[in-house]
């Protein structure tokens, strides 16, 4: 018989928003909590239709623009380590 674990509300919302808000997939989500990625799935369905998460239409904006930055970030990280080592090199030939 398998055991199910009973879960608070604000333990859902907030797995609920870690996908809505902050851009993780249901599994990132769910591995990270410690739970299925089904049940974060279904925890967001719920508070959708009950009016206490936003719909995806008005969250996939947001998504896609974390997404962007996230991407955009990595990139200046890259980038500043380029300039790190450019610049560690330059002192280094100059003494």
């Amino acid at each position: 018989m398998a055991k199910y674990r009973k879960y608070s509300k604000e333990f859902k919302l907030q797995a609920a928003k870690l996908v809505t808000e902050q851009g993780y997939s249901y599994d990132q989500a769910a591995k990270r909590l410690g739970t299925t990625g089904w049940s974060v799935r279904n925890w967001i369905q719920r508070f959708q239709q009950t009016g206490e998460l936003p719909s995806k239409k008005e969250t996939q904006p947001k998504i896609d623009e974390i997404r962007q930055l996230r991407k955009e970030n990595a990139q200046l990280k890259m980038e500043n380590e380029i300039l790190k080592k450019a610049a560690a090199y330059f002192a280094k030939e100059s003494l």
